[in-house]
């Protein structure tokens, strides 16, 4: 196994920690209305559980506002029971087939509870990331035991792992900066 393409496997593992948090992020309410608030959602119809963007179309008309227009009328109340059993805080208004979802102004204790979430998700990324890091030294201790590389090389490549992970930890650190700005601006 080459190393170079271990690398490049290391540094697209690593992308996928940063983009599995930053999607965690995103189904954080801040306030303002956003299409991926719904993401956890999942509806039983028509015999199993689907996420609810594969029985309804969901669009934010305003800032505030979530509509959920759902494809078939049978499903309305299906829907609306999912949302409503989400533990997400919301009490959708039925209009005919649409779902009008409106945002309630956010408190500072939800707030801080938010943050922490969201906490706790860098924390899970960070952890990720480590471990990638920790697989491309194994790999590294290994060829460089099993005589594919010599010490100097091992140095050199551990310390591009080593900056690869700083990288990706500061990325995680300032999309969580970014994010605690956004939910306790009031």
């Amino acid at each position: 196994m080459s190393i170079a393409y271990d690398l490049k496997d290391l540094q697209r593992r690593m992308d996928g920690a940063v983009s599995a948090f930053k999607h965690d992020l995103a189904s954080l309410r801040t306030g303002r209305a956003s299409s991926n608030l719904l993401d956890p959602v999942m509806v039983n119809a028509y015999g199993s559980s689907m996420p609810i963007n594969q029985v309804a179309n969901v669009t934010v008309p305003e800032p505030r506002m979530i509509a959920v227009s759902v494809w078939d009328k049978q499903m309305v109340g299906a829907v609306d029971r999912a949302i409503r059993e989400s533990n997400l805080g919301f009490n959708p208004i039925m209009d005919g087939t649409t779902l009008r979802i409106p945002l309630p102004e956010l408190n500072e204790q939800r707030r801080k509870e938010l943050v922490k979430i969201a906490h706790q998700y860098a924390e899970q990324a960070r952890v990720a990331t480590r471990h990638v890091r920790r697989d491309g030294m194994d790999a590294l201790k290994k060829a460089e035991k099993d005589g594919d590389l010599a010490q100097d090389d091992v140095r050199i490549r551990s310390d591009k792992v080593q900056k690869m992970t700083d990288d990706t930890i500061s990325a995680i650190d300032s999309a969580l900066a970014e994010k605690e700005a956004e939910i306790m601006q009031v």
